[in-house]
């Protein structure tokens, strides 16, 4: 949900937002963000132990950061925005405050109370911003979108009970179903 202001939000409001208070900034509206489920943070915390453990085990030098981790997407102060899982290969675009410019891997976990963030927003966004790989990750519906965005955009569906490979870091598959398994 947009928190409310009569004038368009900036990254000066996105930064001096109150403790404890964490929104997105798109299209000058500051969004609001919801407290995640108990299995979205462990979806969250186990996409981020495990491709961690996969880039250190390749001698890759790519970074992974689980939300909170503030993306400033183009890296033009005007879109912030905080993916559950971002995979960062480029040290460049690392900063203080986080990352200056598109990752090459997010995934955002689904959230009830606004899946259109996440499946039609986000995707346009991070395609935009060039994004290489994008999962949205559906508890609800049990699935993972598996977007590629390079010449040609692909998109693959998963069931939480196939393992999703990855495309960028290959040798790489998740298996949301062990992860979930009996919650």
């Amino acid at each position: 949900m947009p928190l409310p202001k009569d004038e368009p939000h900036a990254a000066n409001d996105y930064w001096n937002l109150p403790d404890g208070v964490r929104a997105e900034l798109i299209d000058g509206e500051l969004w609001d963000l919801a407290s995640p489920s108990r299995v979205h943070q462990k979806i969250v915390s186990a996409l981020t132990t495990q491709l961690t453990n996969h880039i250190e085990a390749h001698d890759g030098a790519c970074e992974v950061y689980p939300a909170p981790f503030a993306v400033n997407l183009f890296a033009d102060d005007t879109t912030f925005v905080e993916p559950d899982v971002s995979v960062i290969c480029d040290h460049s675009k690392l900063s203080e405050r986080g990352c200056e410019g598109a990752p090459d891997f997010v995934a955002e976990v689904v959230l009830p109370s606004n899946p259109g963030m996440d499946y039609v927003s986000k995707l346009n966004l991070y395609r935009e911003a060039g994004v290489r790989e994008y999962w949205v990750c559906d508890p609800q519906q049990k699935r993972v979108l598996a977007y590629v965005f390079d010449s040609e955009s692909v998109v693959q569906a998963y069931a939480f009970s196939d393992p999703v490979p990855s495309n960028i870091f290959p040798g790489f598959a998740f298996d949301f179903g062990r992860v979930v398994a009996g919650m």
